[in-house]
C-alpha cells in the first residue's frame, strides 16, 4: 500500500459526471426491483438488482483506481527503473503531483519537474498550487520544480532529463498529429539512454511514433484492473522505451 498526505482529487470527467450517471441508473434499478417485487416478478427483481449492483461495482472500481490502485501501479513502475536517486525526472501532465511527486521521493539528490496546464476538465480541483500543496504535505518541495507547459512544446532544452513519465495526459490531446508531436517532444527532452514511461489509454498509437523518434526497446503491456477506473473492457496500459546512447 502506498501512503499519501496529499490530496490528489479524482481523475477526469468521469467522477464529476459519470458517477452521478451511475447513481442516477442505480436508483432507477432499484425503483424497477421494488416495483417487481409488488407486482409479484422475483425474476424481473432479481435482474434489476444485479444491474445495481453491478453499477455500484463500477462507481467502486473507479474510486479505487484514482484514490488508490494509480498509485500502487506507479510506485512498482518507478522501483522498476532502478533510480540511482540523482537522476531528473519530467512528469508530461503531472496535475496536482500523484506520479510527480512518487517519483521525487526516489531522487534525494536529484530534481523531478512537473509540467502541466492544470486544466480542471482533466482532474477535480486541478491547479499548480494544489500540486506546489502536495508537494510540502509529502515533504518532497526542496526537490521539486513546477512549470506551466503544453506537452506539445515542452520548455526544456534536448536532453534534460534522465527519465520521462506520463500517466493518462496524452490521450487528452486533440488528433494524433498533436499526440506524436507530444511523443517526440517527450524523446527529444530525454537524454541518451533515458527512459520513458507513458501509461495511457491508447498506447497502441503511440508504438510506432515512437519508433520514429528514435527510441529503442518500445514495448507494451497492460497494467490490470487496478488502474480500470471501473470501466468495463478498459484495458489501461503502459508504454515503455529508452532513448539510444548515441
Amino acid at each position: 500500500m502506498v501512503d499519501r498526505r496529499g490530496e490528489y482529487g479524482l481523475d477526469g470527467s468521469y467522477p464529476r459526471l459519470g458517477l452521478l450517471v451511475q447513481a442516477a441508473l442505480e436508483v432507477a434499478a432499484a425503483a424497477v426491483a421494488v416495483r417487481a417485487v409488488r407486482r409479484g416478478r422475483p425474476a424481473l427483481a432479481a435482474a434489476s438488482g444485479l444491474v445495481g449492483a453491478g453499477l455500484g461495482a463500477v462507481a467502486l472500481g473507479g474510486l479505487y483506481s484514482t484514490r488508490r490502485g494509480k498509485f500502487e501501479v506507479w510506485a512498482e513502475l518507478l522501483d522498476e527503473l532502478d533510480l540511482r536517486g540523482d537522476e531528473r525526472i519530467l512528469d508530461v501532465g503531472c496535475g496536482r503531483g500523484a506520479v510527480l511527486l512518487l517519483a521525487a521521493e526516489r531522487v534525494p539528490g536529484g530534481r523531478a519537474v512537473g509540467a502541466d496546464i492544470w486544466r480542471r476538465r482533466d482532474q477535480v480541483g486541478n491547479s499548480r498550487a494544489a500540486a506546489e500543496r502536495n508537494a510540502l504535505l509529502e515533504g518532497v518541495s526542496d526537490r521539486v520544480e513546477f512549470v506551466h507547459a503544453d506537452a506539445q512544446d515542452l520548455p526544456f532544452d534536448t536532453d534534460s532529463f534522465d527519465v520521462v513519465v506520463s500517466n493518462l495526459t496524452i490521450h487528452n490531446i486533440a488528433g494524433d498529429d498533436g499526440r506524436h508531436r507530444a511523443l517526440r517532444e517527450a524523446v527529444r527532452v530525454l537524454r541518451p539512454g533515458g527512459q520513458l514511461r507513458i501509461v495511457d489509454f491508447l498506447i497502441g498509437g503511440y508504438v510506432e511514433p515512437l519508433h520514429a523518434a528514435g527510441c529503442r526497446d518500445v514495448s507494451v503491456r497492460q497494467l490490470g484492473w487496478r488502474m480500470s477506473f471501473g470501466i468495463p473492457g478498459n484495458v489501461t496500459g503502459l508504454v515503455c522505451a529508452r532513448k539510444p546512447e548515441s
